[in-house]
């Protein structure tokens, strides 16, 4: 990593955090582990890290809790952590803002790989500094502000890229598959149920009757952001 990242780690396996840290800090990494829920949340807000590694069974608040009350603050990275065998809905994960997962037992090497990768989609996205404007629409990815009518309209971070990527691209028709591969950047096999539920509640904020565009389903090819 090209600068020292600040990596919070949320795990109650002292073992597994002190092998990510080991692993971690050989990559240049400031790394920061604590043991559950609460303290993770508490970290965060105190610590400011540039991405997060979260276990999902964590004693008291779990790790779906966590990642949904560090949504509601920042679009900072998470990559959450599952042992093999335990029941994970890569879709409820995906709603709730999640970049990636990884299964525990893992490769260090696959998790260094997977935080490099989801570091540079995320610094990607923090320098583009486009927006889009349509007639009573404009959408800024930099800032993350969507404003519908001239007001401010609150989206959680996915939301609002899948409508920035999709508006980038008016008229273009891609399948749920390209959506997924392109605002999360990972292929999540098959779970594309996550996009239907991301685009259900894009209408329900900013579908009008009258505008020139539209969120429009493409029947069995998937979804366009239509612009008359």
């Amino acid at each position: 990593m090209e600068r020292r990242t600040k990596v919070l780690v949320v795990d109650d396996d002292v073992n597994i955090c002190e092998l990510i840290r080991l692993y971690l800090e050989k990559e240049g990494c400031e790394v920061q582990t604590v043991y559950n829920g609460k303290s993770g949340l508490e970290a965060f807000v105190d610590s400011a890290p540039g991405i997060v590694i979260l276990d999902i069974m964590l004693p008291g608040m779990d790790g779906w809790q966590v990642c949904r009350e560090i949504r509601k603050i920042s679009n900072i990275p998470i990559i959450m952590l599952t042992a093999k065998g335990e029941t994970f809905d890569k879709v409820l994960g995906l709603e709730l803002g999640a970049d990636d997962y990884i299964v525990k037992p893992f490769e260090p090497k696959e998790l260094v790989a997977r935080v490099k990768a989801v570091l540079r989609r995320y610094e990607r996205s923090d320098f583009d500094d486009r927006e889009v404007v349509f007639p009573n629409l404009v959408i800024n990815k930099s800032t993350y502000v969507v404003k519908l009518n001239g007001k401010e309209i609150d989206l959680p971070p996915k939301e609002l890229e899948l409508l920035y990527f999709l508006a980038s691209n008016p008229n273009k028709v891609f399948t749920r598959e390209q959506l997924l591969e392109r605002v999360w950047g990972y292929d999540y096999y098959g779970d594309s149920r996550t996009v239907d539920v991301h685009i259900k509640r894009l209408r329900e904020k900013i579908d009008q009757p009258g505008q020139v565009w539209q969120l429009k389903t493409v029947w069995g090819v998937g979804y366009k952001f239509e612009v008359r």
